[in-house]
């Protein structure tokens, strides 16, 4: 087995299937401040949403392409045991935009001791958890 070189960096795509991928890109768009993939013919299928260039978040349709575990949205409890969690430097911004976006609100913005930064938890409209979070060693403010 080939060892991995330990400088090769490892980036985090994770992909949620999604009833509607045009209001849901539109969400994160406006809740994160996010771009996304220039309009394309499969839009309606499947989308990229980046920051600064970096691939963040992919949103694809329930049903289509007959991927494992992207059909049957029905069938077993949405995103149980995975929280989508998004580490911002303009946390104040992102809660008014989630408030804008009457988004629903798990637990409101707060302090955790931890890791020492703030956090607000709350739904995306596809019933996924989104936890806001500041970074890592922030005040308490």
């Amino acid at each position: 087995m080939e060892s991995i070189p330990r400088r090769t960096p490892v980036l985090s795509q994770p992909l949620i299937a999604v009833r509607d991928v045009r209001a849901s890109s539109d969400w994160y768009r406006q809740l994160l401040g996010l771009d996304s993939l220039p309009e394309h013919s499969h839009r309606d299928l499947y989308d990229r949403m980046f920051s600064d260039g970096c691939l963040v978040l992919q949103l694809h349709a329930w049903d289509e392409h007959e991927h494992p575990n992207l059909v049957n949205a029905d069938r077993a409890p949405l995103g149980h045991g995975v929280l989508l969690w998004f580490e911002v430097g303009h946390f104040d911004a992102v809660v008014g935009q989630a408030r804008a976006l009457r988004a629903q609100i798990i637990e409101e913005p707060h302090f955790n001791p931890r890791p020492s930064h703030r956090e607000m938890w709350l739904r995306d409209p596809d019933g996924y958890v989104v936890v806001i979070a500041g970074p890592d060693g922030e005040s308490s403010s």
